[in-house]
């Protein structure tokens, strides 16, 4: 993923309102961050309770959305990530929604899906997780780009109709 500065980071949100774009804590570590080793930019407001963000390119530029994660707690014993893949305890993966960008958005209509409740996504598919008697362990930069692929899929669901305005 390219570089991105903080205007940058405000800029690309598709699905916010002017007050959502104030309030929008970028990670303590953001200058820090390592560009060339992230396929998509995601990470969870430090102080807001909830809420998440991801960023991709889409047609070459930044592109983000606003999440917000769903309260509660599944009954469920496992999970699997639909961004990564990674099956995961029940606890660390949350159904995340976002706002629809445009008309759609403004009326309420959102899309969900369920994501690792610390958006590191990223770093989960370059994990090896021990094989099982008789499995093949697939090509990690296929997970890799999988992975990118799914972000950028949600991302374009968010941006399905709407005119981007910039």
């Amino acid at each position: 993923m390219r570089p991105l500065t903080e205007d940058d980071v405000r800029s690309s949100f598709v699905n916010a309102s002017p007050d959502e774009l104030r309030i929008v804590a970028l990670p303590t570590d953001f200058m820090l961050t390592d560009w060339d080793h992230l396929d998509f930019f995601a990470w969870r407001d430090p102080r807001t309770r909830g809420r998440g963000y991801v960023i991709t390119e889409v047609d070459g530029e930044p592109r983000g959305v606003v999440l917000r994660a769903a309260e509660g707690r599944s009954g469920a014993r496992s999970a699997m990530c639909n961004l990564c893949h990674t099956m995961q305890p029940a606890d660390q993966v949350a159904l995340f929604t976002a706002r629809r960008a445009g008309v759609a958005g403004e009326h309420g209509d959102s899309i969900g899906t369920y994501i690792c409740t610390d958006l590191s996504c990223h770093e989960n598919v370059r994990l090896a997780p021990p094989l099982a008697p008789s499995e093949i362990r697939a090509s990690v930069d296929l997970r890799i780009d999988g992975t990118r692929r799914r972000a950028e899929a949600f991302v374009g669901r968010v941006l399905e109709n709407a005119e981007v305005r910039r």
